[in-house]
């Protein structure tokens, strides 16, 4: 699911045009629409089968209403109108379909409108009784079963309805009453099948939207869940599944990392004399160092406390795992911005190299040994690093 953000606040209507019931967040409607394409395609499809059947048993009845003479004409004019959505079938199974899909769906509603139109505007007035209820299955068909957008689907149907009404209540003459009737039942299709389209449509992008809300609540959880909620480095729990990785990618590609356990020296004097809130402060401040000064493939970890653990990948060599130990040590000891009384900070550093023989290839196994070294840095005099061997 992409991430989209969501305020608390907003709601549905709020973030959708009441005719159009666009997302007015490009991002979100950018989203909506990758997310329906796959459900689009096959409704789309399925649709064109549907309607290409009925309108073409639709002409089984022709010889019942059509003169003779006109059977060839009223038969051409269907299959011009049926070629219309099997392109349309073809070009669901590209690429063009895509960008160009909200046209092509409603290219077909309005093709089946329009065949129907000109079968008419060819035949008596007597036959409108039998071509005439074709139209407002059209209508039913473009607003709900095609796959068309509402506003595409109502556009389409009041452009019929008005084209209607030019051809045969002004150019055609049918009888005022007849014409009356027909307008009455095509306006009550429109509002009916409109409707109906509409809250499919709106009732289809709020459960999308409620989707995004769930999936935005989950992933907070889970950052919660593996995160520490003090400096927002992963916890425990993910720093085991990244050592899990890091083991199973030693053993395939044969690399090497190495994991660093750093103990801040003289972080009880901070929370002594000045007090926890300003330990914590020194704290996410050490965290971000951290952060900074390695690479966005490695993990920087909180166990708890002043106690850091960093998984750096493919370390190369003992001499670079030195390098990155004096380095963090260099930076831990910097003054922290704002809080110029604090006691100074430094750090011991234990190094664990992995994989190599008489290792468990373990998490826990690696933490312990690193943190052996660290005990054996701060046994040497602190502000320093070991190498474990």
């Amino acid at each position: 699911m992409v991430d989209v953000k969501l305020s608390q606040g907003d709601s549905s209507m709020n973030r959708m045009h009441p005719l159009t019931l666009s997302f007015r967040d490009e991002e979100t409607e950018s989203a909506f629409i990758r997310q329906f394409l796959p459900r689009l395609r096959l409704q789309g499809r399925a649709a064109i089968l549907v309607g290409v059947f009925v309108y073409f048993v639709y002409g089984g009845l022709d010889h019942l209403f059509v003169p003779v003479a006109q059977l060839g004409l009223v038969w051409f004019i269907r299959m011009v109108a049926l070629a219309v959505p099997l392109l349309v079938l073809v070009a669901s199974f590209t690429s063009w379909f895509e960008k160009a899909n909200q046209f092509l769906l409603a290219l077909v509603g309005l093709s089946a409108s329009l065949g129907l139109i000109a079968m008419l505007w060819h035949l008596p007035v007597s036959s409108s009784a039998y071509y005439y209820p074709g139209l407002m299955l059209a209508t039913f068909y473009t607003y709900n079963l095609i796959g068309a957008r509402f506003i595409q689907a109502l556009g389409i149907n009041l452009f019929v309805l008005v084209l209607y009404n030019v051809l045969f209540g002004y150019f055609g003459a049918y009888p005022q009453p007849m014409l009356l009737s027909q307008n009455f039942f095509m306006i009550s299709a429109n509002l009916i099948g409109g409707a109906a389209g509409y809250l499919v449509e709106y009732q289809r992008r709020q459960l999308f939207l409620r989707e995004l809300q769930l999936d935005r609540e989950r992933r907070i959880h889970l950052q919660r869940s593996l995160h520490d909620r003090l400096t927002g480095l992963p916890n425990r729990d993910l720093l085991y599944d990244r050592l899990k990785q890091a083991l199973a990618l030693a053993r395939r590609d044969s690399e090497r990392h190495a994991g660093f356990f750093v103990d801040l020296d003289g972080f009880k004097s901070i929370n002594d004399q000045l007090g926890h809130d300003v330990g914590d402060i020194a704290l996410r401040e050490i965290s971000r160092r951290l952060v900074a000064a390695t690479r966005e493939t490695d993990t920087i970890s909180r166990l708890g406390g002043d106690e850091f653990f960093l998984l750096v990948q493919d370390i190369g060599s003992c001499d670079a795992a030195a390098h990155l130990a004096d380095k963090l040590i260099r930076i831990i000891e910097q003054p922290i911005a704002g809080l110029p009384n604090a006691p100074a900070l430094s750090a011991s550093v234990g190094i664990c190299l992995f994989p190599h023989a008489g290792l468990e290839s373990t998490p826990e196994a690696i933490i312990r040994c690193a943190d052996l070294a660290m005990y054996n840095a701060k046994a040497a005099g602190k502000r320093c690093y070991h190498l474990a061997q």
